[in-house]
């Protein structure tokens, strides 16, 4: 007899940054109940998520908003869950100022190809050429040792790269606010489409208790957030899930999906999204 869906098991793909297992505890502990379902963890970093959303591995998963418009018509968004926000974009940093009219000379470290940060690095500076596409938490040593010559930094690296000698070029969340008066939109939280519609409202429900709970409770959530996070800081952890755990989170609203809109938008006119 073919099981219901209340009694499935659903694989669900995270990233082990800090804002992400806050927000999935109460759900992957059990605190928080979707009907029947038990998730299955997948802590991966986000552009092992994205890469596994073109080959539709998971049934629920974090993705960048540069891989979601290219996989959208396999994933349904989730109306929590994401990352979005001001003041919350990649850095562009280097060991010393770089004039633009360099740029197209430089060699740039970037996290991950179908990230959101590679698309905002390319409507910025579509004159660089040269990039080398590695995971996050390394991107800061590359450029501190002159194995490349910038780098585009996400996640935790956003608050310690000074501490590797290491300067802003540019900020692309601001960059892109002074463009669009919008929030930069970052990443995402998307059910697959073989579940129906109903499942994603329950999922957008379970994130929001799921959150809750972790607000109602720092303390609680604290030993999940610390066994998989790069940066152990006390200090940079509070600050990493302020900016990224915010009222975007909770729901997208009206300015959510307005900036992804427009992030589709300006992608396609650059001819990077086709």
């Amino acid at each position: 007899m073919k099981k219901s869906l209340s009694e499935h098991e659903l694989s669900l793909g995270f990233s082990p940054c800090p804002n992400d297992t806050f927000i999935f505890h109460g759900l992957v502990s059990g605190a928080v109940k979707v009907g029947k379902i038990r998730f299955r963890e997948q802590l991966h970093d986000v552009e092992t998520l994205n890469d596994m959303a073109f080959y539709q591995q998971l049934d629920v998963t974090k993705l960048s908003f540069y891989a979601y418009l290219e996989v959208k018509k396999y994933y349904r968004l989730l109306n929590s869950g994401g990352a979005l926000g001001y003041g919350c974009g990649p850095l562009v940093v280097a060991r010393e100022k770089i004039d633009g009219s360099r740029l197209g000379r430089c060699r740039v470290a970037v996290p991950g190809r179908w990230t959101t940060a590679h698309l905002l690095l390319q409507l910025w500076a579509p004159q660089i050429k040269w990039k080398y596409f590695t995971t996050y938490e390394r991107i800061c040593r590359l450029v501190a040792a002159g194995k490349v010559d910038c780098g585009v930094v996400i996640h935790e690296s956003r608050f310690t790269f000074k501490q590797q000698g290491l300067v802003e070029l540019v900020d692309l969340g601001a960059w892109w606010h002074e463009q669009t008066g919008l929030p930069i939109p970052l990443g995402c939280i998307a059910v697959h489409r073989r579940h129906p519609e109903s499942l994603a409202r329950e999922l957008e429900e379970a994130i929001r208790k799921s959150i809750a709970m972790a607000q109602s409770d720092p303390r609680a959530v604290l030993p999940y957030i610390r066994r998989h996070a790069q940066e152990l800081d006390q200090k940079v952890l509070d600050e990493h899930i302020r900016t990224f755990v915010n009222d975007f989170t909770i729901n997208l609203g009206g300015k959510g999906h307005a900036s992804i809109q427009a992030l589709e938008k300006r992608g396609a006119e650059a001819g990077i999204l086709k």
